[in-house]
């Protein structure tokens, strides 16, 4: 454990003490938000994003000891386990290094090694690998061995079983996979090739070459896909000179009598046993750093986009865009409530524009509309157009194209059905995109993380690892933000910290039953959450009506009276912070010093900061520092109205390796290339932007016919 304690110390650049009190917080049943947020003393205030890496790794590094206990009880177990080899494994920093050393030693099928050794010539290998000074030729030392009842017919079969087990034994050494493993990553290459006629989406690679050091996630993962489908061959290639001389030299002593004989058979490891096994370990190695950087983005843009700032208050229309079906309208009050539905039909085939427009105009004088959220599928585009035509009759209304990714999962969903039992599937979906525009936090947590749409290839990567990351960021988020515990989803409240869906589900029912909770100690009267559940999730969970003004805020019940004691030592009450915020506390807090506060109050120095910012903004919601999503009126643009030089405004909707995708109002987002993003060099977009960044763009290229926009970000900065 102390070894492990170490390493996470040395990656993560923390003290062991950190570490250790983390990992004990961890075993004890700690949720990471709680840890982040209320254990800031024991861990020296890592964010949540540090503490889940320090998990991530925790894990495989347990993972790691435990195999290495497996590996050296297997060999022990077979009597082949040296001081020596016990060092080795016990120093192996790596599971594939901790393999490598245990290959030799793990059951094999039956090979010609294998059958070379039931022959009897394994003597005469570990003879000629050795390669002793003053040993007679090979063919002299194999005449020994001659022995046709053992199926060994001539020295010539001799010879070749002997070099049947050198190859592998060359093959099994940990020594020389992992020079090769060095080799490869620097000297072989990736080749794509067409393997099916015609054209596809996998065109750019049917003819492609690239050093492995040089690829892309982005372009490792497409020819994964390509290759998959049928539409691509894709192999490995390197050089033998890159390679061959190397691995001789670890096996091949010069001027000695085996010396060629020995070298003869490493080449034919090579050839038959270890490039085969290290072209599927490096193809596995490619997709697995592929899929490491795919999750990773996954998670930088899944987590601005859940905390984008909600339009809380405003009655919106929700607008599901379609065709053959109509367009879905639901009507949501500022927290939620479906007020009213319709379906319409402005699109083709049935085009019933006049009739369309005097429901949309209906619903929106009824009941008072001002916002109008659209989903971005299908005949989004004509929706828009119609949208805005009406606008134009209403100056103080705006509308915004939000993403529908997802909707349709949700709306089909069991969670859509309780709630929403008396709707069709297509309406629940136009109060999804509705409740979108106010809160997405509040709606987004009803929807699997992976089918929100804002990562590439997530189809193809590793579903759990993906799922367990992603569920962390909405935790994150969710944790970040904290819910009103009268008003929260079961959705939403499943994500908070301590809790789980049945005590979410728990939580609602024991409210519907008994009514508004006016306390957070209440909690602890809902069936199975218990003290420890509460423990994690009450600072999460506001009261705004609660008579203890403390529930309204983010200062945990175990600080209620740290945080009375620092109001008293600053010359305030329970009462001034519930008549308002108490003006000039943090100046006091400061003059008075949080050393010596944190003495009298009883608590550590960032719990004391932690505590004054809460007072000063009860129950603050850390999106409301955020811009604002952008609003659209009357106006509208199509691709055929953009002009090469054009300036605009747009939202940054999607980053991925490559580039960003930003929506400019036109219903198709636009690309901007890394080269296009800024003046400096960067590795990856997400060093500069995130989902959700309000950006000015300058129009490069705009295709109607093709539908492509390339847009350019450091050329508008210098137009500016």
């Amino acid at each position: 454990m102390d070894q492990i304690i170490q390493t996470l110390a040395r990656e993560l650049q923390e003290t062991q003490t950190h570490v250790e009190n983390v990992v004990r917080l961890l075993d004890e049943g700690n949720t990471i938000p709680f840890i982040a947020r209320y254990r800031k003393e024991l861990h020296g205030a890592m964010d949540d994003g540090k503490l889940r890496t320090l998990f991530e790794r925790l894990g495989a590094l347990r993972n790691l000891e435990k195999r290495r206990e497996e590996v050296l009880a297997s060999i022990e177990a077979q009597g082949q386990l040296t001081d020596e080899l016990r060092d080795a494994i016990t120093r192996a920093a790596t599971l594939s290094e901790v393999e490598d050393l245990y290959l030799p030693f793990r059951p094999k099928r039956r090979t010609r090694a294998s059958i070379a050794k039931e022959k009897g010539l394994e003597p005469l290998a570990l003879r000629l690998l050795a390669q002793e000074k003053g040993d007679p030729a090979p063919a002299a030392l194999a005449a020994d061995f001659v022995n046709p009842e053992a199926g060994v017919e001539s020295v010539e079969d001799a010879l070749a079983g002997a070099s049947d087990i050198i190859a592998e034994t060359v093959s099994d050494a940990a020594d020389a996979r992992k020079l090769l493993r060095e080799r490869l990553e620097r000297f072989a290459k990736l080749k794509s090739v067409q393997a099916a006629e015609g054209d596809s989406v996998y065109q750019l690679y049917y003819d492609f070459e690239q050093l492995l050091c040089k690829l892309q996630g982005h372009q490792i993962l497409a020819i994964n896909r390509g290759e998959k489908e049928g539409f691509l061959k894709v192999s490995l290639s390197v050089a033998d000179g890159d390679v061959l001389p190397q691995l001789i030299r670890l096996f091949v002593i010069p001027g000695r009598s085996a010396s060629d004989f020995v070298r003869a058979a490493v080449e034919d490891s090579w050839q038959r046993l270890l490039f085969p096994s290290m072209e599927r370990e490096m193809r596995n190695w490619l997709t697995e750093r592929a899929d490491d950087g795919a999750i990773r983005n996954f998670a930088l843009n899944l987590r601005p986009l859940l905390m984008q700032p909600p339009l809380r208050n405003k009655v919106t229309l929700g607008f599901d865009p379609g065709y053959r079906m109509g367009c879905k309208l639901a009507v949501v009050d500022g927290t939620g409530k479906v007020l009213d539905t319709a379906v319409i039909y402005p699109t083709a085939p049935a085009k019933r524009v006049a009739e369309a427009r005097a429901v949309m105009e209906r619903l929106i004088r009824d009941h008072g509309v001002q916002h109008i959220a659209i989903g971005n599928g299908t005949a989004s585009r004509e929706s828009e157009q119609f949208v805005a035509e009406i606008l134009r009759d209403f100056p103080g209304v705006s509308y915004m194209v939000v993403s529908e990714a997802g909707a349709s999962v949700y709306s089909a969903s069991k969670l859509a059905a309780e709630e929403f039992p008396d709707y069709d599937v297509n309406l629940r979906s136009a109060v999804s995109i509705a409740r979108r525009l106010q809160d997405p936090l509040a709606e987004l947590v009803k929807i699997d993380p992976k089918a929100i749409g804002v990562g590439q290839y997530q189809h193809d990567m590793p579903q759990a690892r993906l799922s367990d990351t992603l569920e962390g960021v909405v935790e994150d988020c969710v944790n970040a933000v904290g819910a009103d515990l009268n008003t929260a989803s079961p959705a939403l409240l499943g994500y908070i910290a301590g809790l789980t869906k049945t005590t979410a589900k728990n939580i609602v029912a024991y409210r519907e039953e008994n009514g508004a909770f006016r306390s957070r100690k209440e909690l602890l009267k809902v069936p199975k959450l218990g003290p420890k559940a509460y423990e994690q999730c009450a600072g999460f969970l506001r009261v705004p009506d609660s008579n203890n003004v403390l529930d309204r805020t983010g200062v945990h019940p175990e600080s209620y009276a740290a945080a009375e004691a620092l109001l008293a030592a600053c010359g305030f009450t329970l009462s001034d912070l519930a008549a308002g915020t108490p003006a000039g506390l943090p100046e006091k807090a400061e003059a008075l010093g949080y050393a010596a506060l944190a003495a009298k109050c009883g608590a550590g120095e960032p719990t004391l900061r932690d505590i004054t910012a809460e007072l000063m903004k009860p129950g603050r919601d850390p999106r409301d520092e955020l811009p604002p999503p952008i609003l659209r009126g009357a106006e509208i643009m199509e691709i055929k109205d953009l002009k090469p030089g054009m300036v605009l405004t747009g939202t940054v909707r999607n980053v991925i390796d490559f580039g960003a995708f930003v929506d400019i109002g036109v219903h198709r987002d636009g690309l901007v290339h890394i080269s296009q993003i800024c003046d400096r060099y960067i590795r990856h977009p997400s060093e500069v932007l995130s989902v959700g960044d309000v950006v000015r763009v300058v129009v490069l290229e705009a295709d109607a016919r093709k539908g492509r926009i390339n847009l350019s970000i450091k050329q508008a900065g210098k137009l500016s």
